[in-house]
């Protein structure tokens, strides 16, 4: 046990406050109120984002829909003779992609 010195009875000590618990509440309050405020910020942040990146690949979705198959193939061989090795990084997750979907499917 520690000496006390001045031989006056020890007072508990509470948070960095000094105070003994009162005032918690509306601080705890508030903090819990910054918080909901940052969350509610980064959803509409998130929501935007998502709602920009769904519009970029709806347009490109449509772009492929109207595009001829061998104007696509010709796009694809051009692609792979400029960057071979992500060509294949490409094909390899797209085959391990459609593996796992026709293995799940069993």
């Amino acid at each position: 046990m520690t000496e006390n010195p001045t031989n006056q009875p020890k007072t508990p000590t509470t948070g960095t406050t000094g105070a003994s618990g009162t005032g918690t509440a509306p601080a705890l309050s508030e903090t819990a109120q910054q918080y909901g405020q940052k969350l509610s910020e980064a959803a509409t942040h998130a929501k935007d984002y998502v709602a920009d990146k769904v519009s970029v690949v709806s347009d490109k979705f449509k772009d492929l829909q109207n595009a001829d198959l061998g104007e696509l193939a010709e796009n694809a061989k051009e692609y792979a003779r400029r960057k071979p090795g992500q060509a294949l990084l490409i094909s390899a997750a797209v085959g391990l992609v459609l593996g796992l979907l026709v293995r799940g499917r069993r």
